[in-house]
């Protein structure tokens, strides 16, 4: 089991200045869903974004968590997506 927080630290420290949220989506500590806006996704495409997340959870994907859905945005889309 690993918590969110856990998560989001790791994700920041990969990718400076990004805002990270996660959810747990069983409540088991295993399957989450992350939104990650980070200026470092721009020009990339999705896949290298999700690349660049997983990148940051290497260990944790082989054991902790089990399922990760992932949301990236550059900080301009995800305030597009805000409205």
């Amino acid at each position: 089991m690993i918590e969110p927080q856990e998560i989001v630290d790791k994700v920041q420290q990969a990718l400076p200045g990004a805002q990270v949220a996660v959810q747990d989506l069983t409540g088991t500590k295993d399957h989450y869903k992350a939104r990650v806006v980070a200026e470092q996704f721009d020009g990339k495409p999705l896949v290298a974004r999700h690349r660049l997340v997983y990148g940051a959870l290497a260990e944790e994907m082989k054991g902790p968590i089990h399922a990760l859905t992932l949301e990236v945005f550059t900080p301009e889309e995800w305030a597009a997506e805000e409205g």
